[in-house]
């Protein structure tokens, strides 16, 4: 019988993702000061500790009220569109789980520290891409997943029921 739920494995990845983005977190604030940066990789790859009291790409910098707000909206909807749009779905599960685990982790870091802790610091093509860390990851990832999932996977399955 298909499962119209991954819970036995969404939410193990879910605790996992959020518990490697705190650890990862917590090991910057403990190990290094604000703005200190250890290379790992040449120009490409540095661990640069840092602090964002805004959004992605520092926007909206100190609206933390409005963070918690959005979050938490976030969190809803995202517990709704998996148990509405996501059962039998897999890939859309997998998205969203990500995005959850993302949001999660960056509202910790809002809500007890204040500011985001971000560290993962990569220059690609001289470009110096923002720094980011483990939530960041998470929700760029779903955010991909859940667009692959609307563009190819439901296109298929119209297709399919055209048929």
């Amino acid at each position: 019988m298909k499962r119209k739920y991954n819970l036995h494995l969404m939410v193990p990845l879910a605790f996992f993702l959020m518990a490697a983005d705190q650890l990862t977190k917590w090991m910057i604030v403990k190990t290094m000061n604000v703005g200190d940066s250890v290379s790992v990789i040449g120009d490409i790859l540095e661990i640069t500790s840092h602090r964002n009291h805004g959004a992605a790409w520092g926007m909206l910098q100190n609206q933390m009220t409005f963070f918690y707000i959005i979050t938490l909206i976030v969190l809803v909807a995202i517990i709704y569109f998996y148990r509405s749009e996501a059962p039998f779905k897999p890939v859309m599960q997998l998205g969203l789980t990500l995005i959850f685990a993302g949001a999660v982790g960056n509202f910790i870091d809002r809500l007890f520290r204040g500011n985001v802790v971000d560290f993962i610091d990569t220059k690609i093509i001289n470009y110096d891409f923002p720094i980011f860390n483990v939530a960041d990851a998470c929700l760029t990832m779903g955010v991909i997943v859940l667009i692959y999932e609307i563009l190819v996977n439901e296109s298929k399955e119209k297709k399919n029921a055209n048929i």
